[in-house]
């Protein structure tokens, strides 16, 4: 079974009906590849070329055969037979490549990155996507940041903003999880106090899985 790397992801992927969950697994891994690309590069111009390319083998794969890499020979396997497209999840890129700007523009980076994300894993999961999935996924890819030391001067102003799109609302399953978080962490003093794993914050993912909200 394929898994996210974050842990709070994997328990997520627990409330995906079986036959959508290697397929969300993959996005989802998708998505930490790229971030996992920035982070190994230093030079932003490395950066730029190496997250380049992942958006254009995710294009290609909608004319050909799959690269030898594991993860884009998963995306043929289990995303497209689900209607997605690779350059549906090429979108992604655009959301990492915000982070290599100078400075960062974390701004951009949620809204290119939570949006396309929370969007495409509705999808995969049979939703219809509304604005409020959007917002949810752009709430929480702000949280997913700062909560990794991003944002500078402006990451209150930010954590303010992320919780105005993580307004509760009916979400699916997996992603009402990773909301249900990423709002506890924009409240006042949610960050200060996060700690994945703590007997309260399984206890608050449990209850967003089970609700959907």
């Amino acid at each position: 079974m394929i898994q996210p790397d974050d842990p709070e992801r994997a328990l997520a992927l627990v409330y995906a009906p079986q036959d959508r969950r290697e397929a969300l697994a993959v996005l989802w891994r998708l998505d930490e590849r790229m971030g996992q690309v920035l982070a190994a590069a230093h030079e932003p111009m490395i950066r730029a070329i190496r997250l380049a390319w992942w958006r254009e083998a995710l294009e290609a794969l909608d004319g050909g055969p799959p690269p030898d890499e594991p993860l884009l020979q998963d995306v043929v396997r289990h995303i497209l037979p689900l209607g997605l497209s690779g350059a549906d999840c090429a979108a992604l890129e655009e959301g990492w490549a915000a982070l290599g700007d100078l400075p960062p523009d974390l701004a951009r980076h949620a809204r290119t990155r939570g949006r396309p994300l929370f969007e495409l894993s509705a999808r995969l999961l049979g939703w219809p996507v509304d604005r409020a999935i959007g917002n949810a996924g752009e709430g929480w890819a702000l949280i997913d940041r700062i909560a990794m030391g991003d944002g500078g001067e402006e990451a209150e102003a930010l954590r303010g903003h992320a919780l105005e799109l993580l307004a509760p609302v009916r979400l699916p399953r997996p992603l009402a999880v990773l909301a249900a978080l990423a709002r506890r962490d924009a409240r006042p003093g949610g960050l200060e106090s996060r700690r994945q794993g703590s007997p309260r914050r399984l206890f608050r993912a449990l209850a967003a899985g089970m609700l959907g909200r």
